[in-house]
């Protein structure tokens, strides 16, 4: 009878442990001006297209220093086999990665300059392959998932006429084996990515 009420006790403890959240969310850097974009689509993330503007010139940053012109000036995330919209634009060139079935991507890393454009982009899957795209210069950023076993599910910020000015990533699980692993529910709230549901 006593080894009956431990028992009980016990996974009635455990039932009342608090569940970890599956989602977790990088915060977006960059200045963050401009029209709101969040990808979406159904399943995992499958293919990447980013586009990178080179003006080959050279202009003045701050604090006198002198950088190349390279920026994100647009994205755009496969999933399953239907590619989102292009967030941003398409600009001179593009960089394109494929994802291996089972692969994901698991990092997301650059750099951005906190006047203008995201300057480099680099996405990491999760069997060490990268893409990157830009010019690795200014204030460096890195993403990656809070909880094991996450993968990248949206990314979102903002972009101009010209490029991406702001980047942020949301982590999450892929349920393979059913269909409702979507991430077409976004709510916007006063221009900000305030919650993002999965169903």
């Amino acid at each position: 009878m006593f080894l009956i009420l431990v028992v009980t006790m016990f996974l009635a403890g455990c039932l009342a442990l608090p569940i970890k959240d599956p989602y977790s969310y990088s915060s977006a850097v960059g200045q963050g001006v401009g029209t709101p974009f969040a990808s979406y689509g159904e399943g995992r993330i499958t293919g990447v297209r980013v586009w990178e503007t080179n003006n080959n010139y050279y202009y003045y940053y701050y604090y006198n220093n002198y950088n190349s012109n390279n920026y994100i000036s647009g994205f755009q995330l496969r999933y399953g086999n239907t590619w989102s919209p292009v967030f941003g634009n398409e600009g001179s060139v593009k960089q394109v990665m494929e994802l291996f079935n089972d692969e994901a991507i698991v990092e997301v890393s650059g750099k951005y300059n906190p006047a203008d454009y995201i300057c480099y982009l680099v996405l990491t899957t999760n069997m060490g392959r990268t893409l990157s795209a830009g010019m690795p210069n200014q204030v460096s950023f890195n993403f990656y998932p809070t909880n094991m076993g996450n993968e990248l599910r949206i990314l979102s910020g903002r972009f101009n006429g010209a490029g991406i000015t702001s980047i942020g990533a949301h982590w999450g699980l892929v349920d393979m084996e059913g269909a409702g692993n979507s991430t077409l529910e976004t709510h916007i709230f006063g221009g900000n990515f305030t919650s993002i549901t999965f169903s």
